[in-house]
Parts: C-alpha cells; structure tokens; sequence
C-alpha cells in the first residue's frame, strides 16, 4: 500500500473485497465525536469575530461622527483579516528584531496561524477560519436541500487550485522584495494605518460589481464542496503548504480498516483516504469528517505516526490499539492545542505592548473620516 501523497483530484471510487475476503468488522468502543467539539471550536470562533466586527465598527463611527458616538477601544483582532500586513510585519520582524508599531496584531495572529498548521495539519482552515465555516454551512446546506454537491472535473480541477498557488505566489513576492524600511513606509503611511478602515468601507459601500462576485462565490460554494477554499484562498494556499511539515496527519491502519469506503465519499477535499495509510495532501484540513464516518476501531485517525512493534516489523491482527496508543489525538485536545497557542501567544502580546497598534486618537480623527481619498 503506498504511503505517497494523495492526489488531491476528484474523490476515489472504494475498492470493495468479495464478501468471502472482506474483513471482519471490529466496531468502535467510543463513539466519535469529533464533529461536535469541531463545532464548537468553528461557533466560538465565528461569534468571536462577529463581535470584533460589531466593536470594530463602533470605534469607527466614533471617529466618522467627530466624537459624537460613544467610544470603544479599537479591537485588535480585526487585524487577524489583515494577512497581507501580517506577512509584511512578519518579514519585519525577521529582518529588524523589532515587532512594528502598526498592526503588529496582525503577525502575531498569523504566527499562530501558521503554528497552528505547523503542529496540527491545515486546523485553521477547518477549525477556526470564519469564512471556511460559512463555506462549509453554505455546501452542507446545499446538499440538504438538492440532494447532493457537485465535483469539479479532472480537467478543470487541476488549474482552478492553481490559482490560489499564484495568488499565494503573488502577494510573497511582492513583500520579500520590499525592504525592512519600505515595510515601514508602507505601514506607517495613511494607507497602512487605516488598512483596517478601508477593508471595512469596501463591504459597506460594495458597489453591484462587487456584490454579483460575492453573490457569485455564495452560490457556487452551495453546489461546490468549499469552493472559495479550494480555489481561491491564498491564505489556506500557504497554510497547506505549512502542513506539508506537520507530524501530525490523517492516517489508517490497513489491517484495522475493513475497506468500506466511506472516508473517501465524505472528505470534503475529495481526497482518496481509503487507499493511502497516510494523507500527506495539501488539501487535507483535519476536519476530521473520514475518522468521524469511519466504524472500524483503530482503523483511522488524526495522529502522530504510530508505534513500532515487534522491532519494527508490521505486527500481527489484533495489535492495532497498541499501535495508536498514544499516537491518536483526541478532538478535545486538537482543541485545547488551538486555545493555548491562540491565548497563550495573545496574552504574551498584551503583556509585552506588542497587541494594539500605537496610534493617537486625534491622527485617527484625521485620518479615518476620510479613509477612501487615501491610496497606496
């Protein structure tokens, strides 16, 4: 069986035994439940965000009002939507040893971020990213109501994932080729300062171009299994690729799993998991949705690569639990993995001074009010 990367395409047909060789079935002891902590995680995430849009959007009143709404601090978070600044402050940092004055929110959500993949495959864009969420609410939704979803064709599947490689590819360029000092000019001028504003006055005053493309992307993440993710995200683009270095990943035990097939028919990145022993694609987000399907004990898991036994020879039938013992990570500790990196490196940025952007009130009375006339 090869343990090669998947080829992350159009989903696998299952390969069935005859009844007279097909294994016997060892069902699970536990029931999974992978999708509800998942959940969960996705929902605490998804209300967190909504209320630093609500926050966001009052301190900018207050400065658009000229002080005559009530003030709020301005909610750092809202940088965790600024990925290109955080790239550009990372670069910064690396360059300079000193965390930038201007959003430096925004590189330390992206350091987690890429943690995040580093030790637990591609979590972000399964667990936590508020528009992965939507995408897949929005394609589960369509297969409630239509019976089904639709797969993109091999021949187009290829150069429309490609696209987000090139967008990926496009956006580092551009900010390794700047300089530690045309970093900083960028950040602390105009533009830079109310990055912020302006991405929140593009969806306010979304013009009918801008609204028919998201309308667009809406519909055919309805009838397309996450279709903005798939195609288009630069920012899961370069989180897959941070993945490809995890230890962690998506593996089954051959003699354990009863060839059934039914990781393949639910993974939502089409991916063949019920003939790989080990799912090194890109496209893998650990949801989780094949170890939650699957009846097997022991037969898949989210995990660490498993125990040698018998000095290194494949062991015998039955010897499966003593493989993963240790090696399956639990959803509940995939998730107490994501809330320390996000709290822990957050709570060291607040106590450091390296959180909020260092800007007065009155530049941004300035500034915010007229956000649009500033370009880059």
């Amino acid at each position: 069986m090869s343990t090669e990367t998947a080829f992350p395409l159009a989903a696998s047909t299952p390969v069935r035994l005859p009844n007279k060789q097909r294994k016997p079935l060892v069902r699970r002891i536990l029931r999974d439940r992978s999708q509800q902590v998942r959940r969960m995680v996705q929902l605490a995430f998804l209300m967190l965000n909504a209320w630093l849009a609500v926050e966001f959007l009052m301190w900018v009143r207050y400065f658009e009002s000229q002080g005559q709404t009530r003030y709020v601090e301005r909610p750092a978070g809202v940088d965790g939507w600024l990925p290109i600044a955080g790239l550009m402050n990372l670069k910064y940092f690396f360059v300079t040893h000193h965390v930038p004055a201007v959003h430096p929110a925004a590189m330390i959500l992206l350091a987690i971020f890429l943690l995040s993949s580093l030790l637990l495959k591609k979590t972000f864009c399964s667990w936590l990213c508020p528009v992965g969420t939507i995408s897949e609410v929005l394609w589960k939704l369509g297969r409630k109501f239509f019976h089904r979803n639709f797969t993109v064709p091999l021949w187009l599947d290829l150069p429309l994932r490609s696209l987000k490689y090139l967008l990926m590819a496009f956006f580092l360029i551009i900010v390794i080729s700047m300089s530690a000092e045309a970093l900083n000019d960028f950040l602390i001028a105009p533009f830079g300062i109310i990055a912020d504003v302006k991405m929140l006055n593009f969806f306010r005053t979304m013009g009918v171009v801008g609204m028919a493309v998201v309308a667009i992307l809406i519909l055919l993440s309805v009838f397309i299994r996450n279709f903005w993710c798939r195609f288009l995200c630069p920012y899961g683009a370069l989180m897959g690729i941070i993945s490809t270095l995890s230890p962690v990943k998506i593996r089954r035990d051959a003699q354990a799993c009863i060839d059934c097939g039914k990781c393949s028919k639910v993974c939502p990145s089409s991916l063949p998991v019920d003939r790989l022993l080990q799912i090194r694609s890109v496209e893998c987000t650990s949801c989780m949705e094949c170890v939650a399907v699957c009846p097997a004990e022991n037969a898949l898991q989210l995990s660490l690569p498993p125990r040698s036994l018998n000095g290194g020879e494949v062991s015998e039938t039955g010897a499966s639990a003593a493989r993963w013992r240790t090696r399956a990570l639990d959803p509940r500790l995939v998730a107490a993995i994501l809330a320390i990196l996000f709290c822990g490196l957050i709570g060291i940025a607040r106590a450091t001074g390296h959180w909020q952007t260092h800007i007065s009130r009155e530049l941004y009375m300035q500034l915010v009010p007229h956000a649009d006339e500033y370009g880059h």
